[in-house]
């Protein structure tokens, strides 16, 4: 490999470990982002400035990355006509129902590598309610859907409050895919002032049907 070719394949690298922070993030200025893939902040901003110029990142007034009509585009295409689009369809009509039994967000997470992205969500209709998710990713590790997604698919609810935002609680189960492994969790998200003790069973009930509802319609008819 000549030096120019590693510098390019370097580059690259670089780029899109940006990317990966700012989708990850959501939204952050540049010296976290450089800071997160340890890059002085004049090498991030190039490789981010080249990334928003392609629309890749879209860059606030107050000079915040977050995610550009480029990647919104290339990530709804994938959710269509990728792997995961079996997967979102038949998932469409149990999330729509569990957001209407518990009233609040639901939503279909995958695991990629060594974190969980949510690919797919059903919104509360209260005014207050969980939202945005959809193409973020979080920890396997310390995280409610991260547990469910690298467990051994016992079929047990999971509950988390804080585990990534303060104040929003979680209730997750797993969905199973027709070999027996763990393909997916299917979660209630909202305010934990809401999701309290009183309505656990009425959740835990709830976000259980719907992952073995979508797990069965995955097997098919036996």
């Amino acid at each position: 490999m000549t030096s120019s070719t590693l510098h390019k394949s370097r580059s690259a690298e670089r780029a899109l470990h940006l990317l990966d922070t700012v989708v990850t993030a959501g939204s952050i200025s540049l010296g976290d982002a450089a800071r997160a893939v340890d890059l002085p902040t004049s090498t991030a901003l190039r490789h981010l400035r080249a990334l928003e110029h392609d629309g890749y990142l879209d860059r606030d007034p107050h000079g915040m990355f977050s995610v550009g009509p480029t990647f919104l585009r290339l990530a709804l295409t994938s959710l269509r006509e990728g792997p995961a689009a079996h997967l979102t369809t038949a998932a469409r009509p149990h999330l729509d129902r569990l957001a209407e039994t518990t009233g609040e967000s639901a939503y279909l997470a995958v695991r990629e590598r060594s974190r969980a992205v949510y690919i797919a969500t059903a919104e509360s209709t209260r005014a207050i309610r969980h939202v945005g998710w959809v193409g973020r990713t979080v920890p396997l590790s310390g995280t409610a859907v991260g547990t469910t997604l690298t467990g051994d698919g016992e079929a047990t609810v999971l509950r988390n409050t804080g585990g990534v935002e303060p104040d929003v609680a979680a209730a997750v189960a797993p969905v199973m895919g027709p070999d027996g492994t763990v393909v997916a969790a299917i979660s209630v998200l909202g305010p934990s002032s809401r999701l309290d003790d009183t309505s656990t069973d009425t959740v835990t009930t709830a976000v259980l049907v719907a992952a073995e509802a979508l797990s069965r319609d995955l097997r098919g008819p036996t």
